[in-house]
């Protein structure tokens, strides 16, 4: 591996827009081809941040002897099938959240990830915020004594538009990838894995889930209250109670700049960590790193954690009645324009 790390782009959507600026305060790491389905799209893309190459398809970038590791922003129904034949093809990869449409495809990912050594990370952007490291410190210290529960929502009002990707079954549309991904994982990093799911909800004329209450239950008594919506807005805030206080996670949680510590019989105290970039940077720096050091995979997010999340979700899913199915990806395909 090169002392700069090389990345490729497979996607060029809304998300990527805003994560390929960050490359900008990320030392050692270059954005240096893009891929989409859509020749003209990628060139445009390409332009627009500048970026060396451009390609109509996404098995050109597969090819590319110069490219290090990919960045996988199409939609989640996508993304088994894209990481799959990238790990075949000896790419290291960070895949956008969530990590696939179903568990059985995570775990399909994450197996070949291990057999073949090659470094794989969701790219959960909420566990490298600087404010989201201090929480986790203050509660490794005792801050606010055992951990016992998690409080946490997201949500926003969309208008159902039955074509756009996010109520479109087959591309993985819903509250719960597209949102609810973040409360789980959220109460995944301070919890640990549930050892039960209960989920209710509703949904849209299409089959995707419109919103999702979800109750993580733990042998021990402790517990989650998670809340996602695409139906209705929701305050974005977290919470996680302990014996000896509380942290408040100020909105928006999953990219916060300020938490807050009660500690009991004490003033609160107010925290603000600000992000580098527009907070993209902070994962795409632990990617960088972690391909100079030689690693297989990320300790902050770890491919366990990524499973198990997959596991709640699919476990919700199935409760809600949405039929969650990875696509297959036509690698080649390219409309020449």
């Amino acid at each position: 591996m090169s002392a700069e790390i090389r990345w490729g782009v497979v996607g060029p959507g809304r998300i990527a827009e805003k994560v390929v600026e960050d490359f900008a305060v990320v030392d050692g790491a270059r954005a240096v081809a893009v891929a989409s389905r859509s020749e003209q799209r990628a060139q445009d893309f390409a332009a627009r941040h500048g970026i060396e190459r451009a390609y109509g398809s996404y098995v050109e970038v597969l090819a590319d002897p110069e490219v290090d590791v990919l960045y996988v922003a199409t939609p989640h129904a996508q993304h088994a099938a894209i990481a799959l034949a990238a790990l075949r093809a000896g790419k290291a990869l960070l895949v956008e959240k969530s990590f696939t449409a179903t568990a059985a495809g995570a775990a399909e990912v994450v197996a070949l990830a291990r057999s073949t050594g090659i470094f794989v990370m969701e790219a959960m952007w909420t566990r490298f915020q600087p404010a989201v490291v201090t929480m986790q410190e203050l509660i490794a210290d005792g801050a606010i004594g055992e951990v016992r529960s998690v409080q946490a929502d997201l949500g926003v009002q969309r208008e159902f538009v039955p074509d756009d990707r996010l109520f479109a079954l087959e591309l993985g549309g819903g509250a719960l990838l597209d949102l609810g991904v973040y409360v789980v994982s959220f109460a995944q990093m301070v919890l640990g894995t549930p050892d039960t799911v209960v989920a209710t909800g509703s949904r849209f004329p299409t089959g995707v889930d419109a919103e999702a209450a979800l109750l993580l239950g733990y042998a021990d008594g402790r517990s989650a209250t998670l809340l996602t919506s695409l139906r209705n807005a929701l305050p974005g805030q977290a919470r996680v109670h302990g014996t000896e206080g509380w942290i408040d996670v100020l909105p928006r949680f999953h990219h916060p700049q300020t938490i807050v510590l009660h500690r009991a019989g004490r003033d609160p105290e107010t925290i603000t960590r600000p992000q580098a970039g527009a907070g993209y940077a902070h994962e795409l720096a632990e990617v960088t790193t972690c391909l100079q050091q030689g690693l297989a995979e990320s300790a902050t997010m770890p491919l366990a954690d990524t499973l198990a999340v997959q596991e709640v979700l699919q476990s919700a899913a199935d409760q809600l009645g949405v039929p969650l199915t990875d696509a297959d990806v036509d690698l080649s395909h390219t409309d020449g324009g």
